[in-house]
Formats: structure tokens, C-alpha cells, sequence
């Protein structure tokens, strides 16, 4: 296998899925020299070819979690998300109960917590993806929360789910949101996901926000909380300077991931 093949492949490893941009500038080469490579792992076997770039061939077999919201989503502010996953890591102490929503933020952190053992956790979700990420992990007691499953977003939902959640006793939860807003709160651009946030937020001790730059001020349906109802945000660098100073003015706990870790 050559340089650029095994390179492909360590990345994937890591996070499980890679888009041809992001490959051409790691390492430095035409995007079609990349789609050249990633067609010939395919017909190896090695991998499976999605739009925009590749996923394992042991994560894609079940197809399913390719829905319309991963595809939409989770290609998106990819960095900043990975960044975030990183920074959220460091607050899980060895032998914690967390929990991971069905954003595709804590679908990272899962990614990272799976391919990081140091650490033995007890791991509670709605997410289809993130449970299908966590279940191969030695270190990671699973539990999947049951209810309906909602396909689009290929996660548990309704009044089962958020029973369920309750019924747990959270160390810390890690939860995405559509849009922070400082007037307004945390928001959700539908109510069965606000429904399960506020499930979360009953049942766990500690609760951080995983949001990207892009999510400040969003437009929204449903408010889940106050923004001080929750004991951390983290977000990326690219955060724009006017909402560090609203932060900081109204002494929201935040802090930044650095994409440059990566």
C-alpha cells in the first residue's frame, strides 16, 4: 500500500470518515488524486466511498446511519467539531456516566472517545451513529436509549426516550443545540428534540454544550433553557469577537477549542 493510501487510512481510523477536501490539503496532492486512491481502497475492499469522500468499511456496512441529516451535517464545520470533541474529552474523568445526544458534535466526541482507552466510561445515548461508534469499544459500558426512532435523524425521540433518559443518573451530558442566543437561551429548531434536551438537563449533574461558531444567534422554534441552566459551553476560535465579549459581560462559562490542535 502506498504513502498516500496508508495516510487515507490512518485517517479514518481516527475519525471514521474523511471528505476529499480536507484529504487533498493534509496531504498536499489534487483532489483527484485523492478520489483516485479512495476508488482504488474501495475496490480493495478497505473502505466505502460516500459522497464528498470515505467511511470504514466496518462502520458502513449498516447503510442506515447514512441519513439525510448526517449527510447534511455531519460534513459540516468538520474541524471546529473535531476541536470541540477534543476539548469536551478533557472534562470526562476515568469511570464517568455521560451522556451523548444525537448531534453530530457529540457523534465526534464519540469517534474520539472510542479511539481513546485510557479512559474506562460508562456511555448513555440517543444517537444511532454514536452508539454504533461506541459499541466496538472495550473501555465503554453502552446503554441505548429506547423509544421511537426518528429516521431522519436516525436517533431515539418521544415521551419513551425521555423517560428513559430520566431514569439515569448523568456524572455529565454533552448536548448539541440549533442556536445560542443570549436574550432568548439555548434553542431547538423542533420541539421533539427540545423535549429530549430537557430530559438531559434532569437527569445529569453536569451539562456542556457542544456548539460550533456558526451557532450563535440562529433563528429557532422552541427555547430548552436559559443559557445559565447549563454549566459549560464550549465552542471553536471562529467564534465571532462580539460574542466572546457577551460572554465574557454576562460571565457565561465558555471556553474555545482550538482547531489548530488538530
Amino acid at each position: 500500500m502506498d504513502d498516500k493510501k496508508l495516510s487515507i487510512m490512518r485517517e479514518l481510523e481516527k475519525a471514521g470518515r474523511v471528505s476529499v477536501n480536507d484529504l487533498s490539503e493534509q496531504l498536499g496532492c489534487s483532489k483527484v488524486t485523492i478520489r483516485t486512491k479512495i476508488r482504488e481502497l474501495a475496490d480493495e475492499g478497505k473502505l466505502e466511498r460516500v459522497r464528498g469522500g470515505a467511511v470504514l468499511k466496518s462502520e458502513s456496512t449498516g447503510s442506515s446511519f447514512q441519513t439525510k441529516y448526517n449527510s447534511q451535517h455531519l460534513d459540516q464545520n468538520v474541524d471546529e467539531k473535531k476541536a470541540i470533541a477534543i476539548q469536551a474529552y478533557q472534562h470526562i474523568a476515568d469511570r464517568d456516566v455521560v451522556l451523548l445526544d444525537d448531534s453530530t458534535t457529540s457523534f465526534y466526541l464519540a469517534v474520539y472517545i472510542k479511539n481513546h482507552p485510557e479512559k474506562r466510561i460508562v456511555a448513555v445515548t440517543n444517537s444511532l451513529p454514536a452508539a454504533n461508534e461506541l459499541s466496538s469499544a472495550d473501555h465503554v459500558e453502552l446503554y441505548m436509549i429506547g423509544g421511537y426512532v426518528d429516521g431522519f435523524l436516525a436517533a431515539s425521540m418521544g415521551d419513551t426516550a425521555a423517560d428513559s433518559i430520566r431514569g439515569f443518573k448523568i456524572d455529565k451530558a454533552f448536548i448539541g443545540v440549533h442556536s445560542i442566543n443570549f436574550d432568548v437561551g439555548l434553542t431547538s429548531i423542533a420541539t421533539p428534540q427540545m423535549q429530549i434536551k430537557q430530559a438531559i438537563l434532569q437527569a445529569s449533574n453536569h451539562v456542556i454544550v457542544l456548539a460550533d461558531s456558526s451557532k450563535f444567534e440562529n433563528g429557532y422554534l422552541a427555547v430548552i433553557c436559559p443559557i445559565n441552566a447549563v454549566d459549560l459551553i464550549i465552542t471553536d476560535d471562529k467564534i465571532p469577537e462580539k460574542y466572546r465579549e457577551r460572554a465574557e459581560s454576562e460571565r457565561v462559562p465558555f471556553e474555545i477549542a482550538k482547531t489548530d490542535q488538530l
